[in-house]
């Protein structure tokens, strides 16, 4: 494994927990949409390094 790809699938579980705290805060939709985009362009570009 990759040190890249460990790097993006840490970043990614990172910005999904960022999601499900935002998410039980209450924030504005959007900044939730965008944390989720960008959670899963990380996990996906991880995944691919495999």
């Amino acid at each position: 494994m990759s040190k890249s790809a460990t790097l993006l699938i840490i970043a990614g579980l990172f910005l999904s927990g960022g999601v499900y705290s935002f998410w039980k805060q209450k924030h504005s939709k959007s900044v939730i949409a965008v944390l989720a985009i960008g959670a899963v362009l990380c996990l996906a570009s991880g995944v691919m390094r495999l």
